[in-house]
């Protein structure tokens, strides 16, 4: 018996590694979706780690293209089917591309008459990058002393530097960054910076921040 367990230990550890290292994207999930093991390849994709995922809704991770599709592997499942279900979905990349592509869930379970879990493997198709953000669509043009501003707090200023630097009053400054966040309805000072960043109003990649508005 010892060494019957053995084995299976042994063996369980193999699985294990090998899934480790498979290229493609997969999980293990139960029988209502929520994943119980990924590997690394599968958490690359949602841009965390294998450990992450655990409990995670893979259904959330991946969006169906077409609701449909989970309607009749949900009554399938029900009904203790044990064919092949594919959905198309789609999801955001870690570098923010929308990628899409094909899931694929097998149920597998030790007998026929246990609950299944199901195997999962996500096999992508392609990806359509994310437009670029103007910052003149859809917000106003941001004037060089708020763009000021902006620069100053990226780089860990307070109101009262932003102040000396810029030549204003504390008040002064206060009332460009109210509008400002009124503008792009950011709840803080650090949603303030990281939108003016995605709107091109300051220069990724520089240190100290600089604005990209002509002063």
């Amino acid at each position: 018996m010892e060494l019957a367990r053995l084995e299976a230990v042994m063996w369980r550890n193999r699985a294990l590694l090998l899934f480790d290292r498979i290229a493609m994207p997969v999980a293990v999930c139960d029988v209502y979706g929520a994943v119980l093991l990924a590997n690394p390849a599968m958490a690359a994709e949602c841009g965390t780690t294998p450990g992450r995922l655990r409990g995670r809704d893979v259904l959330e991770l991946f969006s169906p293209r077409e609701a449909t599709q989970v309607e009749r592997i949900a009554e399938a499942l029900r009904l203790r089917h044990r064919s092949r279900y594919q959905v198309s979905v789609r999801w955001r990349a870690p570098g923010g591309a929308e990628r899409y592509g094909e899931l694929t869930a097998d149920p597998v379970s030790d007998t026929v008459e246990d609950t299944p879990a199901l195997l999962v493997m996500l096999r992508v198709e392609g990806e359509r990058e994310r437009p670029r953000a103007d910052p003149s669509a859809g917000h106003p043009r941001v004037t060089p002393v708020e763009a000021r501003i902006l620069a100053l707090l990226a780089g860990g200023a307070t109101t009262a530097r932003a102040a000396r630097e810029t030549g204003l009053t504390t008040d002064g400054v206060t009332y460009h960054l109210r509008r400002l966040s009124s503008r792009w309805n950011a709840a803080n000072r650090t949603e303030l910076v990281a939108r003016a960043y995605a709107l091109g109003v300051l220069t990724p990649g520089v240190w100290p921040p600089e604005a990209s508005v002509p002063q």
